[in-house]
């Protein structure tokens, strides 16, 4: 029996702007042996399609971008018509995305409905003092996920989440959160699955071991992202297994199927 792989990215299949050694190689026994294979990622950097050329150019393997699940994805499906248009606190794949599924992009604060905020590596003060009015006058704040750190091959860095806390400081209002392990994430994830079981491969409990605990999916732990030792992880997120690296999921899949 086969099923449904969803794959963190960062952490899992990335560290940086490099693969995790023989992640490409996994993937592709994997997908040889008829799994299907969705990526999860709380990553709003790039689009769907930057995302899966991203992999392909350090991994060589390709992902099909129908395939690849944002968390600008799952952000633009939380929004309608009224909470247009949406001032995108981010790099610019979140605008793109955003785009790309019909939400109007404004760079005016003073005229969003919505303030989308992800990871910001040219975060400026400035910025921060007009998302944060725009906020304050009523403009829907959603987080494109609160991802407090973020993994790359000389430890951590500043994640999403300590952006959103800045808004979040300085205008009292606490932000909705598209990325997961939230509600508009599971829906947009869900929609890519097919038949049979699925497996979700994270680093990080909070977000993606809540995710695969709250769809009821068997979780896997790897090891090399944000958790070095499987001991770090809370209880209430122990996953039902763990890997060195995701080079050791065909083998793991063996031994449990």
């Amino acid at each position: 029996m086969t099923g449904t792989i969803v794959l963190d990215v960062d952490g899992v299949i990335l560290l940086g702007s490099g693969a995790v050694p023989g992640a490409g190689a996994a993937l592709q026994v994997l997908r040889r042996r008829g799994f299907r294979m969705v990526v999860a990622t709380n990553n709003a950097t790039r689009t769907p399609r930057e995302t899966a050329e991203h992999i392909a150019s350090v991994t060589g393997f390709r992902f099909d971008p129908d395939c690849v699940v944002t968390s600008s994805i799952a952000l633009a499906g939380m929004l309608g018509p009224a909470d247009h248009p949406v001032l995108a606190v981010a790099e610019p794949g979140m605008a793109a995305t955003l785009r790309a599924n019909g939400v109007a992009v404004t760079g005016d604060p003073q005229g969003a409905a919505t303030v989308a905020v992800g990871l910001d590596r040219g975060f400026t003060y400035d910025t921060l003092t007009d998302a944060s009015r725009a906020v304050l006058r009523g403009a829907r704040f959603i987080a494109s996920n609160t991802d407090a750190t973020f993994p790359t091959p000389d430890g951590l860095a500043p994640g999403a989440g300590a952006i959103v806390a800045a808004i979040e400081t300085m205008t009292g209002r606490i932000a909705e959160v598209a990325g997961k392990p939230h509600p508009p994430m599971q829906a947009a994830v869900a929609a890519r699955l097919g038949p049979g079981p699925v497996w979700m491969v994270g680093d990080r409990p909070e977000t993606d071991l809540a995710f695969g605990k709250a769809a009821g999916w068997i979780t896997i732990l790897a090891l090399t992202g944000v958790v070095g030792d499987p001991a770090e992880v809370p209880e209430e997120w122990t996953p039902d297994f763990v890997i060195g690296a995701l080079s050791g999921l065909p083998a793991l899949l063996d031994q449990i199927r």
